[in-house]
């Protein structure tokens, strides 16, 4: 073989091996870069790709692996990016995590949590934890000890635990403030024609009139004279301005539904903008990160800072993070849950931080996920593939080797001797240990592998044996055979097997984003019996089928994961 044969066949393995099926396109580059003298030939460079690529894809993947073993491949070495802070000085940094506990966290929540706790840990800061729980109505404790599982499961330590529910006297001191200072007043108009006068620009009578007025009426709202709807607290901002967020938005309002931590003692709840304005101010933030679609309420947040006479912190911006066919609306993911279409909250297609973990991903592949996309505003919407390219890169190296065999089919083996066999539970990673078969001439291999063999084949019993192939029908018929060599491996579980039934996620909406009936699919078949002395949660490689997590034990479950 020339050098330029042995360099094409080593970049088409590779690309085989990583992408599951070789392109010309990506291997011509590298071929090119080591041997730039096949640029004198291109046509017969291409071709002997093509017969490279055309070999190769008829080969199993463990045999494509086995061929790389000739090569030494270059590891590409990808340097992390630090997250960079405008004006940040190193030592007096601190972020903030503000989730709402009115929902479980997501993929979503992951990335927002990852960015500031990596920035702060960049300059040596701190990040605090706060629940941003100004809405009685849809918040519980349920929901924030769900956050805190999912930050300490993903790995996330914070400094400090706070509730901005907490510091209501202190919203309620800045409310007062920036009424005496003619920034905000009590408006008494119906909801519809506050709506109308922001879209027409035009201000009401409440808007003019006087503090002691609007200072009466805030009392009064505190102390319980209106009920909800009635009254809220306005911003005086621009009821001309091209933002509509400026048109004197809301900044207070009531609320009459029981808090799950302050129970009745408040009634008037501020907006997102007032509270996390006194929050950020009261913590001593100095980089309020927040995902895109807040950029436009910066201009509002910085003139309430301006009102109160408070240094703001620096405003950074980062895109939203959703999976493609993977809702993360709490407003889509409920019916689901409520209409019980998902097994929970921790169901395996939805993007919630239980439901991967559920599916086997692990922390370290959504860090790693989430952190690629940096502090960009470009949006985003990966698809899953994307984070399970990250999940196999983890497990590959450690996950224990186990057979499974999908929809089984009986293969009598005449000669094979009853026997007990020891095998590895990593090909590659000797400290993984052993684990022992028992076996004996009744065999069972997929229904799919046994369609495609024909009687007379020599095919090999991957770890096993070499068998010949005498009878194909609904119960196979083989004869072992020595000092022959077998091209085709196929996987198989002995006599001693165990049924179980592995669940494979799909997207959970389709294309036109409605419901995917077939979104979870049961593959049953036959594994080997040391899977039942695992733990639950384990997450093994089933050989030839992918990598999978022990859901359950009695049913036998697993989901598959990547």
């Amino acid at each position: 073989m020339s050098d330029l044969d042995s360099i094409i066949r080593k970049y088409t393995l590779k690309n085989a091996f990583d992408y599951g099926k070789a392109n010309a396109g990506s291997i011509v580059g590298k071929v090119i870069a080591e041997f730039p003298d096949c640029k004198k030939n291109m046509k017969e460079t291409m071709s002997k790709i093509s017969v490279q690529i055309f070999r190769i894809s008829k080969l199993q993947k463990d045999q494509i692996e086995n061929e790389m073993k000739d090569f030494e491949y270059a590891e590409k070495k990808e340097e992390k990016k630090a997250l960079e802070l405008p004006n940040a000085v190193l030592g007096a940094v601190t972020t903030r995590f503000p989730p709402e506990p009115s929902g479980y966290p997501h993929i979503g929540h992951a990335k927002a949590a990852w960015l500031d706790y990596e920035a702060a840990n960049a300059y040596g800061g701190k990040m605090i934890l706060r629940f941003d729980d100004t809405n009685p109505e849809k918040e519980s404790y349920q929901y924030v000890e769900a956050l805190k599982a999912g930050l300490e499961w993903l790995g996330i330590k914070w400094e400090g635990e706070t509730y901005t529910s907490d510091n209501m006297a202190a919203i309620y001191d800045a409310a007062k403030v920036l009424i005496n200072k003619n920034s905000a007043y009590v408006c008494s108009c119906p909801q519809e024609e506050m709506s109308k006068g922001r879209t027409d620009g035009t201000q009401c009578a409440c808007r003019s009139q006087p503090n002691e007025v609007n200072n009466e009426k805030w009392q009064r709202m505190t102390d319980g004279d209106f009920n909800a709807g009635q009254v809220v607290l306005r911003f005086k901002g621009d009821l001309k301005a091209d933002n509509t967020v400026m048109r004197d938005p809301t900044l207070a309002r009531i609320i009459e539904s029981k808090h799950f931590r302050q129970l009745e003692k408040y009634r008037v709840w501020p907006s997102y903008d007032l509270a996390v304005v006194v929050m950020d101010h009261l913590e001593g933030i100095t980089h309020s990160m927040r995902s895109k679609e807040y950029e436009l309420r910066d201009e509002l947040s910085l003139s309430i800072y301006q009102a109160l006479g408070w240094t703001p912190p620096e405003l950074i911006s980062f895109s939203r993070l959703a999976i493609k066919g993977a809702p993360v609306s709490k407003r889509l993911l409920l019916p689901f849950v409520n209409d019980k279409k998902v097994l929970g909250w921790d169901d395996p297609r939805l993007p919630t931080i239980a439901g991967l973990k559920r599916r086997g991903i692990l922390p370290e592949a959504i860090k790693s996920f989430v952190l690629s996309f940096g502090l960009s505003k470009v949006e985003s919407e990966p698809n899953w593939e994307a984070l399970l390219a990250e999940n196999r890169k983890l497990l590959d190296p450690s996950a224990p080797h186990y057979f499974f065999v999908p929809d089984p089919v009986k293969l009598e083996v005449s000669g094979l001797e009853k026997q007990t066999v020891t095998l590895k539970k990593h090909p590659k990673n000797n400290e993984a240990g052993t684990r022992t078969l028992e076996v004996s001439k009744t065999i069972y291999i997929s229904k799919d592998d046994a369609d495609n063999t024909k009687e007379n084949e020599i095919f090999r019993l991957k770890d096993l044996c070499n068998v010949k192939l005498l009878i194909a029908s609904n119960i196979l018929s083989g004869q072992l055979v020595e000092d022959s060599i077998a091209e085709r491996k196929i996987q198989w579980v002995s006599d001693s097997r165990v049924e179980c039934t592995v669940l494979v996620p799909k997207d959970l909406l389709d294309e036109k984003g409605e419901y995917n009936s077939d979104s979870l699919i049961e593959i049953k078949g036959y594994c080997e019996k040391s899977v039942t002395e695992l733990p639950l949660g384990t997450i093994i490689q089933f050989e030839r089928f992918g990598f999978c997590r022990l859901d359950r034990k009695n049913p036998l479950v697993f989901i598959f994961s990547c």
